[in-house]
């Protein structure tokens, strides 16, 4: 890929995925949002990744949309002529964190709310500001938002686009664990890195999915689900591997691959 708004690296299992436009407090642009889907993209069908962590360049995370040339920036706009996959974090197969190492403001807070588990700088200044603007937060704020931290504390945030610290964000619960802003990013490489060496990544794309999928699933339909899925698992080389693992204190071997292991989730 190509990229020029977006650095893509992969290493020990770890794709690191960074905003970079570090002089704009990596504001969002249409260019950065397609480059960030390619890159998504490319981590989900990428089998030597199995965690993906995102994270801003310089001292913000993002610093919502680029408004330079006025209110246009709140708009979508058109896509390079770059091929390839485009995917949202929630839809990648893999693990994503978002290691929010600065300020998230906008769509700097809504993007990494798509993401499954996130780190925040104790000193990041987070806001769904957009009601402040004169529009709505978007990505699917209004329906994840009050899973994530209940109704009436997502009311508090995007109904009055008021500001609060990294700190604050974790005690609420939107983010998993706020950590001084040095130590975001290996906060989050040291999680990814664990999960990429012990968990099986079939294991890992299928929990993902249906805790996902069950925004708008009942618990019954989720346990005949689960029930469905637990034979052929536990059949399967990567079970048999984690257990021989555990009991011979080593790393496991996983040898399932996302890209052509992962069962079919019977509806």
């Amino acid at each position: 890929m190509n990229l020029e708004t977006v650095l893509y690296d992969v290493r020990d299992g770890v794709a690191t995925i960074t905003l970079n436009r570090p002089e704009a407090m990596n504001a969002w642009t249409p260019q950065l949002s397609d480059e960030l889907s390619l890159a998504m993209g490319a981590a989900d069908a990428d089998d030597a990744v199995r965690v993906v962590v995102l994270t801003g360049a310089g001292k913000a995370f993002c610093a919502g949309a680029d408004l330079s040339a006025g209110e246009s920036g709140f708009l979508a706009g058109g896509r390079s002529v770059q091929g390839g996959p485009r995917l949202m974090p929630y839809k990648v197969r893999k693990p994503v964190i978002a290691a929010i190492n600065g300020h998230a403001v906008g769509v700097g807070i809504t993007y990494p709310m798509l993401c499954d588990i996130r780190i925040v700088s104790e000193t990041a200044k987070i806001q769904y500001a957009m009601v402040r603007r004169g529009i709505l937060p978007e990505l699917g704020s209004h329906v994840l938002l009050p899973r994530v931290i209940g109704f009436s504390r997502a009311a508090d945030l995007l109904l009055t686009g008021r500001l609060i610290m990294g700190t604050e964000a974790a005690e609420m619960g939107l983010a998993s664990r706020a950590v001084p802003a040095d130590q975001v990013l290996a906060v989050a490489t040291e999680m990814a890195r664990d999960i990429a060496i012990n968990v099986s990544p079939v294991s890992a794309a299928l929990a993902k999915q249906l805790m996902w999928d069950g925004m708008n699933t009942s618990v019954d339909n989720m346990i005949a689900t689960e029930g469905k899925l637990l034979p052929g698992l536990a059949a399967a080389p990567d079970s048999a591997e984690g257990v021989r693992a555990f009991f011979e204190k080593r790393v496991p071997l996983w040898r399932s691959r996302v890209s052509s292991d992962i069962p079919v989730i019977p509806k």
